[in-house]
């Protein structure tokens, strides 16, 4: 029983943190079909962030429970600007060329967000451990586990909520669908393409930092984190159906349980759990469990 206990609780505890960090990617790709490596920086700039601001509002003498409410704000902070400067200043101007090239055009802007990080926080690691302790522990069939972690599992929950009701149940979110659909077709009716453009590379940047400030808490946030998290969102988002939420979603549990599993039961196998799932799954479907149709011009 404990057994079980323990993977259930840990694989809801993984896939929540993949979800919050791999879902801003899906979402990118979906709308603007970028395959953004970039998204690994994000996620590192809002972890550097996210543990830099609690470290100095916990040193000044502010009060723990204050310091929650730095998490959201590095997240929004950090990837609003580094989204502004990455679409407006690299990426408008790449719109229409080959997937490959934007490939390696993010690829690079991820290089630079990684030297970017060390020439402001430096190679050293931050622990931001604080947040994450506050509340203590709480026993689940005797199994200590962080209340945080709950917490986290909670905000990917809301998370996801949110970008099912904005996609589906709002008029920003139909027009949304409309750009997805036929970019041509979108701006001749008079719908912005390039604010929608933007608003999305922006949105899917806070949610990658976002990602990152709330594990934060729970890590020791150093040099090489935004390349980890990006092979793992990747594994994500292709095993869900690239540009798809719930497909992210699906995946995030998949790949969460698998890792839970093999960690309790073989732990030799967590090293490449991950890769055989989402292998399998390929093999049955190419392109994901919930990609999203690809329609044709003719």
């Amino acid at each position: 029983m404990q057994t079980a206990v323990a993977i259930t609780v840990d694989g809801m505890g993984f896939a929540a943190w993949l979800f919050l960090s791999s879902v801003g990617l899906t979402l990118i790709y979906g709308v603007m079909r970028i395959l953004n490596i970039a998204h690994g920086g994000f996620y590192a700039l809002g972890a550097y962030s996210s543990a830099w601001a609690i470290g100095i509002f916990i040193s000044s003498g502010g009060g723990v429970v204050y310091s929650f409410l730095l998490i959201p704000l590095a997240a929004l902070v950090a990837g609003t600007v580094a989204g502004l400067m990455v679409e407006r200043g690299v990426l408008r101007f790449m719109y229409g060329r080959d997937e490959v090239l934007m490939v390696l055009v993010t690829y690079a802007i991820f290089l630079i967000l990684e030297d970017a990080t060390k020439l402001i926080w430096g190679t050293e690691s931050y622990v931001a451990w604080q947040p994450a302790f506050h509340f203590g522990t709480i026993d689940v069939f005797g199994i200590p586990y962080t209340v945080y972690k709950f917490m986290i599992i909670s905000v990917a929950v809301i998370v996801g909520a949110a970008l099912f009701l904005i996609l589906n149940k709002t008029r920003i979110g139909k027009l949304l669908l409309v750009v997805i659909e036929d970019r041509e077709i979108s701006g001749a009716l008079g719908i912005n393409v390039t604010l929608f453009f933007t608003a999305t590379f922006v949105a899917g940047a806070v949610l990658g930092a976002l990602g990152g400030a709330i594990t934060a808490p729970e890590i020791s946030v150093l040099p090489g984190i935004g390349a980890e998290i990006i092979v793992l969102s990747f594994a994500v988002i292709v095993i869900g159906g690239m540009g798809s939420i719930g497909g992210a979603m699906i995946g995030a549990l998949i790949v969460g349980f698998a890792r839970a599993a093999s960690v309790h039961l073989y732990p030799p196998a967590e090293l490449f759990s991950i890769y055989l799932v989402m292998a399998a799954v390929l093999a049955v479907k190419p392109y994901g469990l919930f990609a999203l149709a690809e329609s044709r011009k003719i």
